[in-house]
């Protein structure tokens, strides 16, 4: 075991120190910025140990090269708005002032593909990911997590009282019918006479099931203990000298408790059970097992989709799959001991019913909650297209599972984006984003369109074009909001980056201008058409009143629309895509560096015996170049240390998923649209509501989520990103696409809006503009952004349906 040579300086040790510190979790920010200095030895320290005496003990350079060397992860750093500070690198845009006023973020990433989906967050134009696409080691997690993924054979030190809510819960809602079932299967049991031992198990089961919590399950002779003791004082143990004569070492103070596994003797090679050559067995297989099998099975899936009693699923799936199949002398029963002090594997024992951390669990990868919504999708579509007419399910309630089961969906479409774009260079990435990026919304658009050309009527239109503004106002209003008042709550005052911002607000003026382009022409050259006009004849002094007007084109000239209103549109079309490029280009190459991005391996140590200094640090423009974030010896150490990663989605998989949820979108965006029908005949709320909220939200909330997770994480920066990236996508990507449809497929998609998508729309740019100058937020702008979208609600519930529904 070699100990590395300390070459840093203390400000170095710093730097590497918090970085270190940031360990608690995933990404943390380093409110300061350090410079990477000449080299210089370090000296070893001296300290005073209670029961030891005086040690020598490694300097903190040591400790933080020992822990790198151990443990080393990959850092992304990104510069943001601050005072007082200035940049670690040169640079050659030193002629811009704001870049003498940032400040440094350095956000972990546990390898070289994590770095790669934390780096293309930053990308302006890519989705947003906050979940890991590899697969963390579960050693390598906290307490919480690793209490998630038990399987419940271990007991602990038991810590509080197991009488709690949760548990409360468990016994009203699955401990009485399953412990009164158990006690059925018992009754029968002991009536066969044959079956008795197994009716004294079900007698003790059924009074272990009632209040399973502070018990145990365990097999006769086969419990491992592991005694949980603290050692009297403090080992010191030296290290070995390298090979080049240093006597360097680095002692190791093991203070804390360490495990000590006591071996148990196992049993003897031929004493095997014989419970499957008995009689009694089979007796109960054929009476007792199978209906205790249904009874554990209906729990299981009960308490798995509540989420949070997973715990109560996992009992449940062990009781089934091991405890009912065991010899019925072999299961024993035991209360634990408040006091024991030695961790014992067991076969089932369950402290908590409830936690309230499941819903971060997740299967290869896959949050628990959209995963739980999957079968929901299968069920929607099968029903909603055998059952035509409406023989076992409403047409309200079909639009209602449709619109819910768009949700994991999009979900899906996300991970997979972002799976691909991870472990691809940034040409695939681009095109995956920008191919399956609006795939949700472009899908429900184009299918309500045609559902609107069949019927030959203008309403679907007017849904998808109060959708659309729907999707502006609340990624512009709501989302940012939304994360600034969570954020703020925990965080005082947020910062972010003004300038890339400013880029995400001119793009925002730039689309709103170009999208409703076209109705202000309408409006300037339209006539101004009323539904009914009331009179008086002969009395002058009762003025005319009008009812229902609106500005059209159709009736002032006919060809007004051919010969200028479509060529205005086709032009747009063709203008937005192309500004949408010009600002990829402006922020991925050109000026790459407004985003201060930087890819940090954090450690330095690797190369400190070569003599070689390594800072790691690769600005975003190199990264997209280089496709890289590490050098190739971090990576080679990263495997030794902490293994292999291993990726959740590979490529083949996540593009294969994409595919499927697609296809699957597509359905359930078919059988919304054509199940909206009563709620536009019989809803007595405005349609201008329904489609601004549910039909434009429901499937921007994994955004959604994902932006209240990076608020939470002091990273607002993000959090805003995510509400531009979808607005400018919307006008920029979506509109256009659904003009060029309409030009092959002419669904009569006329890019005109109505004068309240207008002002909204407009009004609420200009707000959003407003709150970004100083590059700083708190929970009162937040507010100030949410209350706002709020009154917009108001204005579209109570506004009246449009005229064509």
């Amino acid at each position: 075991m070699f100990l590395k040579k300390c070459s840093r300086t203390p400000g170095d040790v710093e730097s590497l120190r918090r970085g270190s510190a940031a360990d608690t979790s995933e990404n943390s920010v380093d409110p300061e910025q350090h410079h990477w200095l000449p080299r210089r030895r370090c000296q070893n320290e001296r300290v005073q140990h209670p029961e030891l005496g005086a040690v020598e003990t490694p300097s903190p350079e040591a400790s933080v090269h020992h822990h790198c060397h151990y443990t080393p992860k990959c850092f992304l750093t990104v510069h943001k708005g601050g005072q007082g500070t200035t940049r670690s690198t040169p640079s050659r845009y030193g002629e811009e002032a704001w870049h003498e006023d940032t400040t440094r973020t350095t956000i972990r990433a546990e390898n070289e593909v994590e770095a790669h989906r934390e780096a293309n967050n930053y990308k302006f134009g890519f989705r947003k990911w906050k979940g890991h696409v590899t697969e963390k080691p579960i050693e390598d997690r906290s307490d919480i997590i690793k209490e998630l993924y038990s399987d419940l054979s271990v007991v602990k030190p038991q810590e509080g009282s197991v009488i709690t809510f949760g548990n409360v819960i468990y016994v009203i809602l699955f401990g009485w019918w399953i412990s009164l079932i158990y006690f059925l299967i018992c009754s029968v049991m002991f009536l066969t006479i044959i079956g008795a031992a197994y009716g004294k198990l079900c007698f003790r089961l059924a009074l272990y099931f009632i209040w399973p919590f502070g018990k145990s399950i365990e097999k006769a002779g086969e419990v491992v203990r592991r005694s949980i003791a603290k050692p009297p004082k403090c080992e010191v143990i030296p290290e070995e000298s390298d090979s080049s004569g240093n006597k360097d070492s680095a002692p190791l103070l093991m203070s804390s408790p360490f495990p000590v596994e006591i071996p148990v003797p196992e049993p003897a090679a031929g004493k095997t059970s014989n419970h499957w050559c008995r009689v009694s067995t089979y007796v109960w297989l054929l009476l007792g097992y199978p209906v205790l099998a249904v009874v554990h099975s209906l729990a299981c899936v009960l308490s798995w989709l509540l989420v949070f009693t997973i715990p109560v699923a996992k009992m449940n799936a062990r009781t089934m799959t091991i405890v009912l199949l065991m010899a019925p002398e072999d299961v024993q029963v035991h209360k634990l001991e408040k006091t024991a002090v030695c961790e014992t594997r067991v076969i089932l024992c369950c402290y908590r019913a409830f936690n309230v951390y499941c819903y971060k669990y997740s299967v290869q990868g896959i949050n628990i909650i959209p995963l739980n919504l999957l079968p929901l999708v299968f069920i929607t579509i099968i029903i909603g297209y055998t059952d035509c007419k409406h023989t076992f399910c409403s047409a309200e309630t079909k639009f209602i599972t449709a619109i819910i089961s768009i949700i994991p969906l999009s979900y899906y479409i996300g991970m997979g984006i972002a799976s691909i774009s991870a472990q691809s260079n940034f040409a695939v990435g681009a095109v995956v984003n920008a191919t399956f990026g609006s795939i949700t919304e472009m899908t429900f658009y184009i299918t309500a369109l045609l559902q609107g050309h069949n019927a030959k009527t203008k309403c679907y239109e007017e849904i998808v074009k109060a959708a659309l503004t729907g999707t502006l106002l609340g990624c512009i209003l709501f989302v940012p909001g939304i994360c600034m008042i969570i954020g703020g709550i925990k965080h005082r005052e947020q910062r972010f980056n003004s300038r890339s911002a400013g880029v995400s607000s001119a793009l925002l003026f730039i689309s709103v201008g170009g999208v409703f382009a076209p109705t202000l022409f309408s409006k300037t050259f339209g006539d101004l058409v009323c539904e009914s006009c009331t009179n008086v004849p002969g009395n002058s002094s009762v003025p005319f009143i009008c009812r229902d007007c609106h500005y059209d084109t159709s009736t002032a000239d006919p060809q007004l629309i051919l010969s200028h209103i479509e060529p205005l549109v086709y032009t747009i079309s063709v203008l937005l895509p192309a500004a949408y490029l010009i600002g990829l280009i402006f922020t991925l190459k050109t000026h790459s560096h407004i985003y201060d991005i930087h890819i940090n391996d954090g450690h330095g140590g690797q190369d400190a015996q070569e003599g070689t200094s390594t800072t790691g640090d690769v600005t975003l423009g190199h990264l997209l170049a280089a496709n890289t974030c590490i050098n190739g010896s971090i990576v080679s150490n990263s495997h030794i240390a902490t293994g292999h990663h291993v990726v959740h989605w590979s490529r083949t998989r996540a593009l294969g998923v994409l595919i499927v949820a697609t296809v699957l979108m597509a359905c359930c965006a078919d059988l919304s649209t054509e199940n909206i029908k009563p709620i536009l005949a019989h809803s007595s709320i405005s349609l201008y509501f329904i489609s601004v909220t549910v039909l434009a939200m429901v499937p921007e909330l994994p955004e959604i989520v994902n932006g209240i997770l990076f608020a939470l994480q002091n990273n607002i920066s993000l959090s805003l990103e995510v509400g531009s990236c979808i607005a400018v996508q919307v006008c920029m990507i979506q509109i256009p696409l659904l003009i060029l449809f309409n030009a092959f497929y002419d669904v009569g998609f006329v890019l005109v809006f109505s004068d309240i998508h207008l002002w909204a729309s407009i009004f609420s740019v200009i707000l959003v503009n407003y709150i970004f100058m100083d590059g700083k937020c708190d929970y009162f702008q937040g507010t100030a952004l949410v209350v706002v979208y709020l009154i917009l609600l108001a204005l579209y519930f109570f506004a009246p349906s449009p005229r064509s529904c």
